[in-house]
């Protein structure tokens, strides 16, 4: 199940610094760069097989105390920077939790063998009629 923001907020950590990039002197004096924190074994909205999951898909991105960190910093408000964070979250929950659907090989109709063998005769044809005759 994929969280509401609302829910999110209840369960993460965010923590801000001085970002860099453009904002000239507001870059030195306020604290635009958000960091989100969630811990996946600790979320009450996901099932145990949901944190498996995300633990397995995830590891790369996850340190050794199993927590997740997401990062923004490309606003000059904390707010959307913020902002930005839960979305990115929510964008990472539901490509992680995502499944794929087993693909069920299908049969080629003969029709379309015939019409590709066919294709394949008169290009052989053609090129054939291209060469010249060997004279001994």
């Amino acid at each position: 199940m994929i969280p509401t923001k609302e829910d999110i907020v209840k369960v993460v950590l965010f923590k801000t610094s001085r970002s860099g990039g453009k904002g000239g002197q507001n870059v030195n004096k306020v604290s635009s760069k958000v960091e989100l924190i969630l811990n996946i074994n600790s979320v009450p909205f996901l099932n145990d097989e949901e944190k498996a999951l995300l633990n397995e898909r995830l590891a790369h991105r996850l340190d050794q105390e199993g927590n997740l960190h997401i990062v923004s910093q490309e606003d000059r408000s904390q707010l959307m920077n913020k902002e930005r964070t839960i979305v990115k979250l929510i964008a990472l929950l539901k490509s992680a939790l995502h499944i794929q659907k087993d693909r069920k090989p299908t049969k080629i109709p003969k029709s379309v063998i015939r019409k590709r063998l066919a294709d394949k005769q008169i290009k052989a044809t053609k090129k054939e009629s291209r060469r010249r005759p060997q004279f001994d």
